[in-house]
């Protein structure tokens, strides 16, 4: 939970324990600033899930959180159901109306040094220009120097980054190589993203690497190649990019934090036959540890969008990590 802009955003799915407990915002330490000059709002239907199972008693998660200190309250669907439970609270006094006095007071506030009620609607003056080169030049900044190198070269043995960009053949490989959907991640056109290249415009990372090595080097792609594939085709090494598929929270929740399949045998195809780097595509952190020994470098990445161009920029050492 933090200050955003003017308005703080409580993350209540997790959080029920902490609102049956009366906890309120200043106790653990809330930007002050964020308390004085901005609201508090819930997050989607977060409130419903105060009870075990969610909405078992909802007026009393209506009553819980506005009296924790939310002012703002998330409703996506049953927005009578909350208003009724919320007026016959404040009518019986169970909730103060100085409560409600304030919270309306926080909201009106934002509202008021935003200029909402001078100017409601947006101003698209600036639409043109999102997308522009200026903007994408910044976004491919923010990947490089987001990178984590993990691991470079195998014990007794000499890094393997920086890469050479002239080489005689390499092979890049794996499900996150040559797709922009994987690379934004969840929240990105659609709520929990898309697969493939058509939905955006950008630069995967199978285009980053053929774009940036010398032009006499031979790129070959293959998504998941087998260990003879690999044996047979003598590489000089192999990039592979494996991690996560596109997700946001619910349908992206994960009980045990693993990379998605092919990528555990395209690490060990193709890693256990040609020096590798791999590349790991993810929005948090995933199991890593049992492929560790296969693979000579490892970064992780995390979610380069668009901008493929800058996770090369660093596995070539155009700019140092």
């Amino acid at each position: 939970m933090g200050c955003l802009a003017r308005t703080c955003l409580h993350m209540l799915n997790r959080l029920s324990r902490v609102f049956q407990q009366s906890w309120f915002p200043t106790q653990a330490g809330m930007d002050k600033r964020c308390m004085q000059t901005g609201f508090v709002i819930s997050d989607w239907q977060g409130i419903d899930k105060i009870t075990s199972p969610p909405h078992l008693n909802y007026t009393y998660s209506v009553q819980a959180a506005i009296q924790a200190g939310i002012d703002m309250v998330m409703v996506p669907y049953n927005l009578t159901e909350f208003v009724h439970d919320l007026t016959d609270l404040a009518n019986s006094k169970v909730i103060p109306m100085d409560r409600i006095d304030d919270a309306v007071q926080r909201i009106l506030l934002v509202k008021f040094t935003m200029g909402l009620f001078e100017n409601p609607m947006a101003d698209f003056s600036l639409v043109p220009e999102l997308g522009s080169q200026v903007h994408r030049d910044l976004a491919r900044e923010a990947v490089r120097k987001s990178l984590v190198l993990l691991k470079n070269g195998k014990p007794g043995s000499t890094p393997l980054l920086p890469l050479p960009k002239k080489a005689s053949k390499i092979l890049v490989a794996g499900t996150h190589a040559d797709n922009l959907g994987f690379q934004c991640g969840g929240w990105s056109i659609n709520w929990q993203g898309f697969d493939g290249n058509n939905a955006t415009r950008g630069t995967t990372i199978l285009g980053a690497v053929k774009s940036t090595v010398d032009q006499s080097t031979e790129v070959v792609y293959r998504e998941s190649p087998d260990a003879n594939f690999v044996k047979s085709n003598k590489f000089d090494f192999a990039i592979v990019a494996v991690g996560e598929p596109p997700y946001a929270e619910t349908a992206g929740d994960s009980a045990d934090l693993t990379m998605i399949d092919p990528g555990p045998s395209v690490i060990n195809d193709v890693c256990g036959n040609v020096k590798c780097v791999t590349i790991i595509i993810s929005g948090r952190p995933i199991v890593i540890e049992p492929y560790v020994s296969a693979i000579d470098a490892l970064v992780a990445a995390w979610l380069p969008g668009t901008e493929g161009l800058g996770v090369t920029d660093v596995l070539y050492w155009d700019y140092r990590m």
